[in-house]
């Protein structure tokens, strides 16, 4: 695969290199909790430079792989329910997610930028149930665009919405729930408290030029459009070993529960 380089990518379009390089060194370990070939070989097509990581330090890589994970279970129990079924990578960058839930059935969708999007096609062409949108997940019309699949979708958006205030996201949602209301969604977000503290010492934000904007206290506020929420998974659930002393951040209640991933039903009906 030809090196490509990806030096013309800004804001929160650079960031989208991160969590390939997370996933990629991740890969090899011989205690890995997420396997991603293809993951490494994109990584290594544009290069494989440690800058990639804009100074991320190895605990936050090690839970930037454990949010993949739990994305990739939510998708995974979405297709057991729903064989054949649509998954849409909101802002999905260069990540690798057909690859690691293809079941030979399914069909995945990824919108992001034009420019992300011309960077994504040439490390990782789009197929036959393997497609791109290249537009803004802001400009909703691509919402319907999808509708001719005719297929149970879930869209997942994984370390995007942080980067944007509810009131910039809820048209997007919107959009979703009136198209389709049987829908699922999951997405990431931290407390208030926690993205501030984000905004204050985090390299990616500093280098990239970004920040945490997300607004919502608590993932219930988002019920209030008629959105439903189906479950809930924190970082701090289950011991995990990689963690180390960080682990014990479940004891520490308003610690243990700051920064989550949510699986919402698009429409509030049970």
């Amino acid at each position: 695969m030809q090196e490509i380089t990806t030096t013309h990518l800004q804001g929160i379009a650079r960031t989208l290199l991160v969590p390939l390089a997370c996933r990629a060194m991740e890969s090899p370990r011989a205690d890995s909790i997420l396997h991603d070939p293809r993951a490494v070989e994109v990584f290594n097509a544009l290069g494989g430079s440690p800058d990639f990581l804009m100074g991320m330090q190895a605990m936050d890589r090690f839970v930037t792989v454990m949010r993949a994970r739990q994305f990739d279970t939510f998708g995974r129990a979405f297709l057991a329910r729903h064989a054949g079924g649509l998954v849409v990578d909101v802002g999905c960058g260069l990540d690798t997610r057909f690859d690691r839930l293809d079941d030979g059935q399914m069909v995945w969708l990824g919108v992001d930028l034009p420019e992300v999007i011309e960077l994504r096609r040439n490390v990782l062409p789009d197929g036959e149930r393997c497609k791109t949108i290249p537009r803004s997940m802001l400009e909703v019309a691509w919402v319907e665009e999808i509708g001719y699949f005719n297929k149970p979708v879930i869209f997942l958006a994984e370390g995007v919405f942080p980067y944007f205030s509810t009131a910039e996201i809820r048209p997007m949602l919107m959009a979703m729930r009136e198209r389709f209301p049987d829908g699922e969604l999951v997405f990431d977000a931290a407390s208030p408290f926690i993205a501030r503290h984000h905004n204050r010492t985090s390299s990616v934000l500093k280098r990239s030029g970004t920040r945490v904007r997300w607004d919502a206290k608590n993932p219930q506020e988002l019920e209030t459009w008629g959105l439903r929420l189906l479950d809930h998974w924190y970082y701090f659930d289950k011991p995990e070993p990689r963690l180390r002393a960080f682990r014990w951040m479940r004891y520490i209640p308003f610690m243990a529960k700051a920064t989550g991933i949510f699986h919402y039903r698009l429409g509030d009906h049970v």
